[in-house]
Order: structure tokens, then sequence, then C-alpha cells
């Protein structure tokens, strides 16, 4: 037993290492902190609801006696380290209180079976009733009994409910404050590497660093005294020299094996390091779950006053005939009589690219992604289970290389991403781009052109801040601002032009602008975006 004992404490140490190294290899490699701005975004979307549904979650799991350290970790990435302590603080009270009641009134007897297990249950008994409230504390502040099973243990003592659900509350904020701080100082190093931040010097990192080693030593200072303290006064706690082995006997006879654990960390570790190779090897099969690429956005053309201008009329025809002043598009109209769309695509293949100037190409993309997606749309729309963009496959919707600009063969996304995020600095198309969804912005009723460009993205941009419904809605009573998930997928866009996407809407809102200048800052919650199909019928013209 010895020896498979060490050998699956190797097997643990092993897969940890696995573990950190994978982990470490997806965070270089993919967008992760992306993953944890969105994650972040949705929350705080939530409002002051976020902590308290965050809590609901660690109530069940505190109850269901799942290991709950990552969820506290995940709660200080996510709310910060004070809303993330409020969050776990509130859901393991309200966890070990159920389960201190289920114990005591509604699984008494399954409980005690489940326990049978536990060696020191009868000491612990014993120490409770001699000493209440503060073997209570000490047990909290200790790791001689695993929290989720003391949850359930002092139901089947004599403690009385509100002195063990009191000593649990403050005995377990050190511990909590500890975990918390860990996802924090994680976010906030994610979010730093991430946007290249340069104003947080040496002094700032010291800080968060020493916050974190004095959180430590004090949780393992409180620690070290509690199990004296119990040590003391009870046989519950185990001598120094026997603290490993007494922790073994903790755990219920059913998981004693060695092996559980173990096996459990290598599945684990298993898990994280196929998760490190598709980053190295396949990247794009899991950049998705992190949203839209981030991009740094530059001015990549000249202004020509000379060069040659694009003849956008066939697509206005189309604009007149198929689409209303709501942005509604009578798609079966467009599918019976294309041949406007698809001339207008075959001129767009000869395009002198290369000659063009900085807003005569900008007014070419913006076009031609319009005009492909309803190509695009009315290619796919007679076929059965396709309603709207999202039942396309993915791989002949986005990310097809199918439309040919000037002779350059490119994709949607390609269209999009590449050659309009990276070379130019204007985050107004974002008002501009339809994607053939209602959550998007309303396709305009004019072609977009070199000469007027600038007027047109700013009328555009103007029209969605002002809309009142879809895209944006500001509660100025309650100071929140709806916000369309544009500003979420696309942060990083409206902040290289903005300090804040706050700043970024009130550019087209003059409430906004007026409060902002007040001092005044809403908090900023996320409209649904729909992705139903935005035809006539679903926005007919007023």
């Amino acid at each position: 037993m010895p020896n498979t004992r060490r050998i699956a404490e190797w097997v643990k140490l092993v897969s940890i290492a696995l573990i950190v190294t994978g982990l470490v290899v997806i965070a270089t490699t993919l967008p992760v902190e992306r993953g944890v701005r969105f994650a972040v975004d949705w929350v705080e979307g939530l409002g002051p609801v976020g902590p308290l549904v965050y809590a609901a979650i660690y109530l069940l799991v505190t109850v269901l006696m799942i290991p709950a350290a990552p969820f506290s970790i995940v709660a200080g990435a996510l709310f910060g380290l004070w809303w993330g302590t409020v969050a776990v603080w509130l859901g393991a009270n309200l966890g070990a209180a159920v389960a201190f009641l289920i114990a005591r009134y509604l699984a008494r007897d399954a409980v005690e079976k489940r326990l049978a297990g536990f060696p020191k249950f009868k000491a612990v008994d014993r120490a409770v009733a001699e000493g209440g409230w503060k073997i209570v504390a000490m047990l909290r502040l200790s790791p001689a009994m695993p929290f989720n099973v003391q949850n359930y243990l002092y139901g089947l003592t004599g403690i009385r409910f509100w002195a063990c659900v009191g000593a649990t509350a403050v005995a377990m904020l050190p511990g909590i404050f500890l975990y918390v701080y860990l996802g924090y100082a994680g976010r906030v190093s994610i979010e730093a590497a991430a946007a290249g931040e340069v104003e947080r010097g040496w002094g700032y990192w010291t800080l968060l660093a020493g916050g974190l080693i004095a959180t430590v030593a004090v949780t393992v200072y409180i620690t070290r005294l509690a199990w004296r303290a119990i040590a003391a006064q009870t046989d519950v706690a185990p001598a120094e020299e026997d603290k490993e082995s007494a922790m073994e006997q903790a755990q219920p006879a059913t998981t004693r094996t060695p092996w559980v654990g173990a096996g459990l960390s290598a599945v684990l570790a298993l898990l994280v390091l196929i998760g490190a190779v598709l980053a190295l090897v396949q990247p794009q099969w899991l950049t998705g779950w992190f949203g839209p690429p981030a991009v740094t956005m530059a001015e990549e053309y000249e202004e020509r006053p000379d060069g040659p201008t694009i003849d956008h009329s066939r697509f206005q025809n189309v604009l007149d005939r198929f689409v209303n002043e709501a942005g509604g598009v009578d798609y079966a109209g467009l599918a019976a009589n294309p041949d406007d769309l698809l001339a207008y695509h075959a001129s767009l293949a000869d395009v002198p690219w290369s000659e063009l100037d900085r807003d005569e190409k900008l007014a070419l993309l913006l076009n031609a992604y319009n005009s492909f997606t309803l190509e695009l749309m009315i290619d796919w729309l007679d076929k059965p289970g396709i309603e709207g963009i999202r039942d396309i496959p993915s791989a002949q919707r986005w990310e097809a290389e199918r439309w040919n600009i000037g002779g350059n063969v490119w994709s949607l996304d390609q269209i999009e991403h590449v050659q309009i995020r990276e070379h130019f600095i204007e985050p107004d198309y974002h008002f501009a781009a339809v994607c053939a969804a209602i959550g998007c912005p309303p396709l305009r009723t004019e072609v977009y052109t070199g000469e007027r460009l600038e007027e047109q993205l700013r009328d555009q941009a103007r029209i969605v801040h002002e809309d009142g419904t879809r895209w944006f809605q500001y509660d100025r009573e309650n100071g929140v601002l709806h916000l369309t998930p544009l500003y979420q997928w696309y942060r990083g866009d409206f902040e290289q032009v903005k300090p804040d996407i706050l700043q970024y809407a009130a550019q087209y809102n003059d409430t906004l602008a007026a409060d902002l200048e007040a001092g005044i800052r809403p908090t900023v919650r996320w409209l649904e975006y729909s992705w139903a199909l935005n035809d006539q019928e679903a926005l007919p013209a007023e």
C-alpha cells in the first residue's frame, strides 16, 4: 500500500505539472483575455443581480458537495476582489445552512450512513458539544475536515443552528478571501498583458503580489492557530507530524483509495493537454469560443483625390427595389429578380483595387459585404431548415472564400476582420456592415460612396444610437444604459479610438454626452442580439 500510495502521489504531481504547462500554452496561444472579458461583460450586464446569481450557483455547489475552490477563484476573476468575496461568502454560507438543515431534519439517516466512514465524527461531536461555536469556528479555519463534510456533520451534532451559522460566517472569510484574490490577480494580469499596459509599473505589480503573499501568509497563520487550539482542547486535530495520515482518515471510506484523486488529476491533465495541442495545431477550432478576433486597427491607405471611383448603381437598384426604410429586405422578391445583384458582383471582380483611395476602398468593402450577404441569403433561404444566417453551415457562411473583389477572393470574415478592421481606424463600420439579422444595424437604402463616406457613417451611427429599441436604450432615471452587444464583442475596436465604450457611444447621443460631462456614468447592460432574419415581415416600413 505505501508503494501504491507513493506512485499515486507521483501521478498527481506529474498531472499537476502537465496541467500548468498546458494552461500556459493555451493562455499564450489563444485569446484567453477576450474570454475573460466576455465573461466579465456578461456578468456586469446582469447588474446587481450578477453576484446574487453566482451566489445561488455556489449554494448548489456547496450542497452537492462539489469542490468549491475553483468557483471561488472564478468569482474573483468575474466580480473583482470585494464583490467576488461577497458572492462566494453569501453562497457558501447559504449552502452550509441548507446542508445543516438537510442533515438535521430531512435526511438524517442517509447523512449518518454517509459520515460513518469518518473516524473523527465522534470526536467532532464530542468537541462541538463541549466547545460549541468556538470549535465550529476553529474547524472552519483548519483543514482538519473537508468544508462540505462539516456542513452536514454539524446538523447531526447538538449545536444550535444560529450558533453554527454565525461561527461559519466569520471563520470562512480568510479562506474565501484568499481564493477570490487568486482569481482577481489572475484576471488583472491577463487583461494587462493583453492590453499591453505600460502605465502599471513595478510599484503596482509589487503591491498586487505583496497583497497575495500577505493573504496567503495570514491564512496559513490563522490555520496553524486553529490547529493548535483544536489539539489543545480535543483529539480532533492530528499532531503536526501526523497531519497527512489524519487527513486521509478524514475522508469517506468509499473514497480513501489514493488512485481516485490521482485518476481525476490524470484525466484533467489529459483534457488540458488535448486543448493545448489543439491550440498549437488547430487554433481556429478553439478561437470561436473567445468571440471575434482582436485586431490592432491601422490606417493603411492613402487619400487619392484623383483616383478612380466605383460604380455602385446596380447595387443601388437592388436597395431601391427590395429594401424598405426600416432596413427590411424582400428576400423572396430579390431571389426572383437577382439580375442587378449578380451583375454588380460580377463588376466587383474587375475593380482596380490597388488604385483606389482610402474612402473609395472602405465604401467598396461595405457595399460588397452587405450585397454579398444578400446573395448568400437568397442562395440558402429556399433550403429546408434555413430561417436565418446562423442556420447556414459555418463552412459555407462567413468562412467561405467565394467573393471576388478586384481579383482577390475573400470570405465575408476576411472582408470584415482583415480588410476592414486591420486596415482602417473606423469602428463606425460596425454600424454599417449588415449580417442579415434583426440584431444588426439597419441596411441603409443608399449605397456607400467614397465621396460621402464620412457623412454616411456618422449618420448611420447616429441612427443606431438614437434608436431606443434594438441597439440603444438609455434608462436615465435608473442610471442604466442598454447597448447593442456589438460594443461587447468589439470593445477593443471602440477603445482604440475613445477611452471607453461610454465615451464612444456619447458621440452619437447628446443625452448620454451631457450626463458624462456632468460626471454621471450609467451602468452598462447588453441588449439581446436577435439573429432572426431582417426581412420585411420582421421589419415592415413605417
